[in-house]
């Protein structure tokens, strides 16, 4: 079988979408950092629609880690498949977006001239959590992070997005180029303003007069982004060859809703993204902290717990009346008297969410969701908590989400079997969950330590402590089900 490339384009079956516009007449207006399956499900799809009419925004897009994604697209002209997956079947269309992917280890002299390009005037990121260096808990620039002490001894060849962002705005700033906006597309809350202090203080850390320029010229605007996104098996790979008649080393499989809402603030311009379906809007954190606290909450709940309790997808977890009570009482009874958004139907929401979880055909894995959890939880689960500390509220069901994480980090599930934690501070965990043994409350002391998940203020507060030790008790002697019905009823 053929392999999808822009030759054979042609060739794929007429019930297929494809890109509806010249490729050859694109230039890139945006460089795009982290280039993995989230953006080439969510954004990269919205330039997609676009292109037709404004094809000076098409993507260059970079991978920071690893070449993997380079290695895919390349041989296939940075084309891809999207596949949406429902109960109806799977809906496959082809994007052309992407102009190329560069890997940032081998080009990052090419990628650092790109970035600095003036036809360059948007550069978005989606690098997780943990790329941006930063003490979670804080918001905060992590200045003894390895890649950061890197960086800045050594600013024209940096390895983190952080150094990448502020050696580009330098050399356009010396070329009296006006900056790019940067435009983070990753779960962290208000993460417009948390990567322009990020940014601003390494910048200063380098040269205080940059710093100075970085803080009045670059825009920072925030976004809300939304879509699941599973990670693609051999399976998928098999079932796209016969959808499209070709061969596509890494199709994307995801759902049908998407959402994106944005702040605009974009001084150099941007693409008309309203007209394919994002909302432009003058102050997106509401609607960031909505989808941090309800979806994003609810998943890494059922992620942990659901993983322990041997569930493969959250699919599984949720079609368990006792996860549905769990999940739906979570954001119900918990997260939702924390939201302060007039005009928005929470409970709606709430019922897309659980809807959405519960699609039997997106196979999204809960061990995938439990990845860098330590990165994740103060987003997630911990605001929440703190806004219920204040108001003097109950948060059993969140204090359950946060023992599932500390059961689950000790990397032996309830068979007794070896968990792969995948997080940049798995060593020092598990480390202390040796220690602990199978004493809840030993685990607990140990990792509500872990300052830059917890912060001091947890770490110090009783009625926290109380509720979270309990839970884990629970979990340790009796279990994921049977803790959630005791709570649940």
């Amino acid at each position: 079988m053929t392999r999808l490339s822009a030759k054979t384009l042609n060739s794929i079956p007429a019930g297929v979408a494809v890109p509806n516009y010249d490729r050859s007449t694109l230039t890139p207006g945006i460089v795009h950092l982290g280039i993995g399956a989230f953006h080439r499900a969510h954004m990269a799809v919205y330039v997609d629609d676009l292109l037709k009419t404004h094809p000076d925004w098409a993507i260059v897009g970079a991978s920071l880690r690893r070449p993997d994604t380079k290695e895919a697209l390349e041989p296939q002209d940075g084309l891809y498949t999207i596949a949406v997956r429902d109960a109806a079947g799977t809906h496959p269309r082809v994007i052309g977006s992407i102009l190329s992917v560069l890997d940032a280890n081998a080009q990052r002299d090419e990628l650092l001239a790109l970035m600095a390009d003036p036809k360059i005037r948007i550069v978005s990121l989606t690098v997780t959590e943990k790329g941006y260096c930063h003490d979670p808990a804080t918001g905060e620039l992590d200045e003894r992070h390895p890649d950061i002490a890197h960086d800045l001894a050594n600013p024209a060849s940096p390895k983190s997005a952080p150094g990448m962002l502020v050696e580009a705005l330098a050399r356009r700033h010396a070329a009296g180029v006006p900056p790019f906006a940067v435009m983070s597309c990753d779960n962290l809350p208000s993460n417009g303003e948390t990567v322009q202090r990020i940014v601003t203080r390494f910048a200063s850390l380098r040269d205080a007069a940059l710093g100075d320029w970085v803080s009045q010229n670059v825009a920072f605007p925030g976004t809300m982004v939304d879509r699941i996104v599973p990670s693609t098996t051999d399976a998928d790979r098999q079932t796209i060859a016969g959808l499209i008649g070709a061969e596509d080393a890494w199709p994307i499989m995801t759902e049908p809703f998407t959402q994106w809402v944005i702040e605009d603030k974009f001084p150099q311009g941007r693409p008309p993204f309203e007209t394919v379906g994002a909302q432009l809007v003058a102050d997106v954190e509401p609607f960031e902290r909505m989808k941090l606290r309800m979806l994003n909450g609810s998943h890494s709940t059922i992620a942990y717990l659901g993983y322990l309790a041997g569930h493969e997808y959250v699919s599984q977890a949720i079609a368990d009346p006792a996860f549905h009570r769990l999940i739906h009482g979570l954001m119900t009874e918990e997260a939702m008297p924390t939201l302060d958004m007039p005009g928005t139907d929470l409970g709606a929401y709430r019922d897309q969410l659980l809807a959405r979880f519960a699609n039997p055909a997106l196979q999204h894995r809960t061990w995938q969701i439990a990845m860098d959890g330590s990165q994740k939880l103060p987003q997630r689960l911990l605001g929440t908590i703190r806004d219920r500390l204040k108001a003097g509220q109950p948060f059993d069901r969140l204090a359950l989400g946060v023992a599932g994480w500390m059961r689950y980090v000790v990397g032996i599930d309830e068979k007794g079997d070896n968990i792969d934690v995948r997080d940049p501070l798995a060593m020092r965990m598990m480390a202390i969950a040796a220690e602990a043994g199978d004493d809840a409350e030993a685990l607990y002391v140990g990792l509500v330590a872990l300052n830059e998940v917890f912060g001091t203020d947890l770490a110090d507060n009783q009625a926290f402590g109380d509720a979270v030790v309990t839970q884990l008790e629970s979990l340790f002697d009796d279990g994921v089900v049977a803790t959630i019905r005791e709570l649940v009823g």
